[in-house]
């Protein structure tokens, strides 16, 4: 028997947690929970979620049709819903701002792999799909190719939706991928980040499936395991590509360095090129 009073404080604790964290600021956000086969908890528009009460909730049904509530029910509804349909084993969505995640949405950057151990076992590759008009129908769809592949999406020029069990782990997701981000624009403002090496991201892969956790490189043959193979074919459709981090280049028995191999890249052609101009000469 679910405990709907619970659920609705949960879910304005973890409102709470976005606005402090900076995740949604003024209005920004909204928060549900499937309770029951046509019952969805959510928040409402037009409030902070930092500021909410659990008599401030709405309910709706798998429509999105309000059933319940005093307030009008957030008018991004449809994403959650949209999300739910697809995954029985999804209980809650949390959609929100969070800056350094989103920064990546906006520039249309792929997140880097194979730099944190955390965000190897638990998030794996994050996608990034394509922008459409906030609240339709289209923009809910946009997640579909990639809701069975991951708990995180990057929704571009918008914020970032995560999903999960409860509301707790549907908010961790957010919370690990914006910290890792922070990690990476830091870390590229020092001078560069360096990777795993290919044996190290392996046996992360492998640790991850001993632990029961899905991963779709698993799953693809001749899959480069730091290279974004999981969604690339959706990058051209969404506008995103690769300027900021480049993916490593793994050469036998040493760490990736991609500015160091295009340095040997160069001095070979500039070798070749004084060795052609000697033989001119001669």
């Amino acid at each position: 028997m679910i405990n709907l009073h619970k659920i609705r404080q949960e879910i304005c604790e973890i409102g709470d947690r976005l606005y402090k964290k900076g995740f949604a600021a003024a209005n920004d956000g909204n928060i549900s929970y499937r309770a029951g086969e046509n019952e969805v908890v959510c928040t409402p528009t037009g409030i902070s979620k930092g500021f909410m009460k659990p008599d401030d909730l709405c309910m709706v049904d798998m429509e999105g049709k309000q059933t319940a509530g005093r307030r009008k029910a957030t008018s991004e509804i449809k994403l959650h819903l949209a999300i739910m349909k697809e995954r029985a084993d999804v209980k809650s969505v949390v959609h929100c701002h969070p800056p350094h995640a989103t920064a990546f949405g906006i520039a249309r950057e792929p997140i880097p792999q194979c730099v944190l151990p955390e965000v190897e076992i638990f998030l794996g590759d994050v996608p990034i799909a394509k922008y459409d008009l906030p609240g339709s129908q289209n923009f809910a769809n946009t997640i579909l190719p990639f809701v069975h592949k991951s708990s995180v999406i990057i929704l571009a020029n918008h914020g970032t939706v995560s999903f999960g069990e409860t509301v707790e782990k549907a908010y961790w997701a957010t919370e690990i991928l914006d910290a890792y981000c922070r990690m990476l624009i830091l870390a590229k403002s020092l001078g560069r980040v360096n990777y795993f090496t290919e044996s190290e991201a392996k046996a992360l892969l492998d640790l991850k499936t001993q632990w029961g956790l899905k991963d779709p490189r698993a799953e693809i043959q001749n899959c480069e395991l730091c290279a974004n193979d999981v969604f690339r074919e959706s990058w051209k459709e969404s506008g995103v590509e690769r300027c900021a981090f480049q993916p490593p280049v793994y050469h036998p028995d040493r760490q990736a360095n991609p500015a160091a191999d295009q340095e040997t890249l160069i001095q070979a052609i500039t070798d070749r090129v004084m060795a052609a101009m000697e033989g001119r000469k001669g």
